[in-house]
């Protein structure tokens, strides 16, 4: 039995496949040395092409002032004139001795009748000419390249005059076409010498810069980086974060969907710097890296920003921004929850404490007693709520303040609504008027625990269109020189709660209150503490006209 015989190195080897390469550096050398061999090559044509005709016209202008110089001898035409045409006559010898001189093929000199009398062929004089001599015996110069006895040669036609300028005969001179032939493919490998160093230049050229763009792509083939830039795009514009990249001129390259919706921006933005499109503040600071850090909070538009900036190689930077408006929200909405289980612990152990005490009473059977402590009981909850909502209408706003109050109250606080206020239910934005009213309750709370007789009043007026809001309390107050920095996103006396950071209660007020075209600021209150001052212009709707009014004065 045979063994079976194993395949070759040919069966086994690899079929090699020669197609256009996939990486970038590879196709743009090919391109740029492709490019550069087709411009050396068309230059080299293109300059081969007319240096033919050069040399042609070189070589009969030479050819043309032989033929002067030989005709303005005075001896050439008296001796044309006096002498026979003879292989030993002075017009062969004066000729062939120029021809020799100047190197030219042939130098011939004929008479009016187009008779030879000089020839490089001694045997050719006294023969008629073998091309029409009739315009140089006619006065005029000829230039041409034509064929003769000699073979094909670039000639120069003149007339030959005599001392008194009339025409005895012609000067005809030829320099042998071989000759400029020669020239030409002589200056052939020169050309294709200074082509190739020109090529290699070029090819030495391409090549570095197809290197610097391979480092630059990362050797990545152009169907990698259309497919990167695909999902770079879908990326962007998918995330729901904020992506802001700047150049190292602080210009901006490029934002996305999340960071236009967020920073108030447009596509047509890209390529401005953050000063133009952004207005001066915090979030234009941290933009720009002049405020350093990470998970940097900022308020734009009412809206709170967790900004982080990452260097590039380029100088520029990426600015990443998260929008924590919500998580926010809901972390005071946590504290406030917080606040109302402590408040509703305390009321249960008041009210089992009430339950108890009239429990106590009823045994002893002293119902009036129980009577009245009821009665006292029920309406200090009871004067509370009718305090606000008599001089606040509006359902959500008045809600509010009921249960500030009551979370003040087990706090030892004692929150009241100023006698003079009064706002009808005419709000334009009740959720803004809400959080600018419990931030700065939140924060007047916060300063008035701890002080001799605790307290934290809050006003509210309606002047046509415009709300007043002054919140006071009898804390430490703010120093005159920290008036301004308080309103600062980030900045706060006080530690931060377990679900994020502190500093953005007051600078959300303050940029709600600049949205509606208002402001706020901070003073002391009579008698010591901080006084919060905000007008919003246009808060309150237009009240219909003819509309019937309440005893408030509000439309019914």
């Amino acid at each position: 039995m045979s063994a079976a015989i194993p395949p070759g190195p040919a069966a086994t080897a690899t079929r090699w496949r020669i197609g256009w390469p996939r990486r970038v550096f590879s196709q743009v050398l090919l391109m740029q040395l492709a490019i550069a061999t087709g411009v050396t090559v068309l230059a080299t044509g293109l300059f081969l092409a007319p240096l033919s005709d050069h040399l042609d016209d070189q070589a009969m202008r030479r050819a043309l002032a032989i033929a002067q110089t030989t005709a303005a001898e005075p001896r050439m035409a008296e001796a044309l004139q006096h002498t026979r045409p003879a292989p030993g006559g002075p017009v062969q010898t004066e000729a062939e001795r120029i021809r020799r001189a100047t190197g030219a093929e042939y130098v011939v000199i004929m008479d009016r009748r187009g008779v030879r009398w000089s020839h490089t062929s001694p045997d050719e004089i006294g023969k008629h000419v073998s091309t029409d001599p009739t315009d140089a015996l006619e006065g005029r110069e000829v230039m041409e390249i034509d064929d003769g006895t000699l073979g094909r040669s670039a000639r120069g036609k003149v007339p030959l005059r005599a001392g008194d300028g009339h025409i005895v005969g012609a000067v005809s001179v030829g320099i042998s076409y071989e000759s400029v032939r020669a020239r030409l493919v002589a200056a052939v490998p020169e050309m294709l010498a200074y082509a190739g160093g020109a090529l290699a230049v070029g090819a030495l050229a391409a090549y570095v810069v197809s290197r610097r763009l391979q480092r630059r792509t990362h050797d990545l083939a152009f169907s990698d980086i259309s497919a990167l830039l695909a999902e770079r795009e879908a990326m962007l514009h998918g995330i729901r974060e904020g992506v802001v990249a700047l150049d190292a001129h602080g210009r901006i390259r490029l934002i996305n969907d999340e960071a236009q919706r967020l920073l108030d921006l447009r596509p047509e933005d890209t390529g401005q710097s953050l000063e133009a499109v952004l207005s001066p503040g915090r979030t234009t600071d941290v933009l720009s890296g002049r405020v350093t850090g990470a998970d940097l909070l900022t308020v734009s538009g009412g809206r709170v920003l967790v900004a982080n900036r990452m260097p590039t190689d380029d100088g520029g930077a990426v600015v990443t921004l998260r929008d924590r408006t919500e998580l926010e929200r809901l972390g005071r909405e946590l504290d406030g929850t917080r606040g109302l289980i402590d408040a509703l612990r305390a009321q249960d152990h008041e009210h089992a404490n009430h339950m108890h005490t009239l429990l106590g009473l009823i045994e002893l059977e002293l119902h009036d007693e129980a009577m009245e402590f009821i009665t006292e009981a029920i309406g200090v909850h009871r004067a509370t709520a009718e305090q606000v909502t008599e001089r606040v209408h509006d359902p959500l706003l008045a809600s509010l303040l009921v249960g500030k109050a009551t979370v003040a109250t087990e706090r030892g606080v004692s929150l009241s609504v100023a006698e003079d206020s009064l706002l009808p239910n005419r709000l334009v934005d009740p959720p803004g008027v809400v959080t600018i009213v419990g931030n700065l309750i939140d924060n007047a709370l916060d300063a008035a625990v701890g002080s001799p007789e605790p307290r934290v009043e809050v006003a509210l007026c309606a002047d046509d269109r415009t709300v007043l809001l002054r919140v006071s309390d009898t804390g430490p107050g703010i120093p005159a020189d920290r008036r301004d920095v308080v309103f600062t996103e980030g900045w706060s006396t006080k530690e931060p709660p377990a679900h994020g950071k502190r500093g953005i209660g007051l600078a959300l007020v303050r940029r709600l209150a600049e949205r509606q075209g208002g402001s706020v600021r901070v003073s002391d209150r009579e008698g010591g503490g901080a006084e919060f001052t905000v007008v919003l212009p246009e808060a309150l709707a237009e009240q219909p006209a003819g509309a019937p009014l309440t005893a408030t004065g509000e439309p019914r």
